[in-house]
């Protein structure tokens, strides 16, 4: 028994100098960094009190100018946090070819619902990229244009009867948006009425919720999948709770299955994935838990995403008065150019709108930092700043939108830092809300428009301001990755 008791205690022993040790990476190479602790590295409080972005803005703060990544760890997996916007620029551009892993948790065996186009490596990635880019082109946003306009007509009618009914015209439009951006992503995406805006409750709005802000397990295991992610994968762990799970793949077998039965076609994303289906997946189709979880995918980044957008624009322009008043002007000037019709032609027409959009998602960055995995050992013209194969990569998207270094007075919003002129005064990648590269968002085109017409319905209708229960907090993080406002975006709405 003591003997047993021996070589337990001296196994642990070892394990715990393996991780100091490993802990000692970034301090041999002599990079800045800060002391990790144990077991969590620069993660201790994450989700406790610190979201992604309180984690990684005060590192970029302390160590920017001094080198050109600094070392952090997340558990005892080394990450490079990029400091140098050159840096950036040839990690996601010019040297992407090393960089084209993000080196996230995907199990397409065990997890299907994972294996879609933001989590997929090298090949598969490269595949299913060259598949789907043709679903993103302007002429297939046009197709499904009508579609989400039918969604924004019945949005504003639901809004006219909520003004109508609430004290002071006061309204959550965080809840609001959210359940509009549900129902075109169940339209678009999946191919299903919803019906969302009427019924909050609805079982597509609440499963959609689940799926952006429920995990399958705790803080340490969600650490484990994302540093090690090939390990998990290795031990057939899951990410995606069974509920989600079997619900998404539900839906998406009964839509496939009915419209391929009867024949039905219609103008949304589910029509084109289904016309790249072949049997298995052979001859270069797509097989059903590909479209799963491409649908599921277009899910993700598109409901949360598009909502927190558009919920933080009518934010900022219930603020900011004069700014909604010109894009107001603006819109109404288009529509009188179009004769009154809200046409896909009309909205591109829509410059004001472009800034006001761009700067929103300057300001509040949904998805706020990038991560990329080193192919192979990257040089930077330092010995010491060697970016080693495997390593992880950590863009802070929002620590780069904050820098006074590009933007001035980063906490105002302003529409002018997107005028033509000043757009080319700032280095590449200095904005950076749907990455940049060939591996950048592919569905930014529709993430877009859905937001602008969400946003050009409620704005030629109602005017926004601020009310005493107007409390907007920036930092909150849903699903622990995308950024919300904890307290919903209260306003005073009131008909134009």
């Amino acid at each position: 028994m003591g003997v047993f008791l021996a070589l337990f205690i001296l196994t642990v022993t070892l394990g715990f100098l393996v991780l100091k040790y490993r802990h000692g990476y970034w301090a041999r190479r002599h990079v800045p960094h800060n002391e990790p602790s144990f077991p969590m590295g620069d993660f201790k409080n994450w989700q406790k009190t610190q979201t992604f972005v309180e984690v990684f803005l005060p590192v970029y703060n302390k160590f920017k100018g001094r080198a050109p990544f600094a070392g952090m760890f997340l558990m005892f997996r080394p990450i490079a946090l990029i400091l140098d916007i050159d840096l950036v620029k040839n990690i996601l551009i010019k040297d992407f070819n090393n960089f084209h892993d993000r080196g996230v948790f995907h199990n397409e065996r065990d997890d299907p619902l994972t294996g879609h186009l933001f989590a997929l490596d090298g090949q598969k990635w490269r595949a299913l990229r060259q598949k789907l880019s043709p679903t993103f082109t302007s002429g297939k946003m046009k197709f499904m244009y009508p579609t989400i306009t039918k969604v924004a007509e019945e949005f504003v009618r639901v809004m006219q009867e909520k003004q109508a009914t609430s004290a002071g015209g006061i309204i959550e439009m965080g809840d609001l948006v959210s359940r509009f951006t549900s129902d075109v992503i169940g339209t678009c995406a999946f191919g299903i009425e919803c019906n969302g805006l009427r019924n909050p409750t609805a079982e597509f709005v609440v499963m959609g919720q689940k799926a952006v802000s429920e995990r399958r397990h705790n803080k340490f295991v969600d650490a484990l999948l994302e540093s090690a992610p090939k390990l998990a994968r290795a031990l057939r762990m899951r990410q995606i709770s069974q509920q989600v799970h079997d619900f998404y793949m539900g839906i998406v077998r009964e839509t496939v299955s009915f419209r391929e039965k009867n024949q039905v076609t219609r103008r949304d994303l589910m029509q084109i994935l289904i016309e790249l289906k072949t049997k298995d997946g052979k001859d270069g189709g797509l097989t059903m838990d590909q479209i799963a979880a491409q649908a599921f995918v277009f899910l993700l980044a598109g409901f949360e995403t598009s909502s927190t957008t558009m919920g933080f624009a009518l934010y900022e322009l219930a603020k900011h008065e004069d700014i909604q008043e010109r894009l107001r002007k603006e819109i109404l000037e288009v529509l009188e150019r179009y004769n009154g019709e809200f046409t896909y032609e009309a909205m591109m027409d829509m410059h004001y709108m472009e800034q006001v959009f761009s700067e929103t998602l300057r300001k509040y960055p949904v998805l706020p930092h990038l991560t990329r995995e080193a192919n192979a050992d990257y040089k930077t013209g330092d010995s010491r700043y060697t970016i080693e194969k495997g390593t992880m990569i950590v863009i802070s998207v929002d620590s780069i939108h904050y820098d006074p270094k590009y933007y001035p007075n980063p906490e105002q919003f302003d529409p002018e830092r997107f005028t033509e002129a000043e757009i080319k005064k700032r280095p590449a990648c200095t904005w950076l809300p749907f990455g940049d590269g060939p591996r950048n968002c592919i569905g930014l085109r529709f993430g877009k428009m859905q937001a602008v017409v969400g946003l050009t319905y409620l704005l030629r209708n109602f005017k926004f301001s601020l009310c005493e229960q107007t409390n907007v907090s920036k930092h909150g993080m849903k699903g622990r990755v995308l950024l919300h406002s904890v307290d919903g975006i209260k306003l005073r709405v009131e008909p134009v």
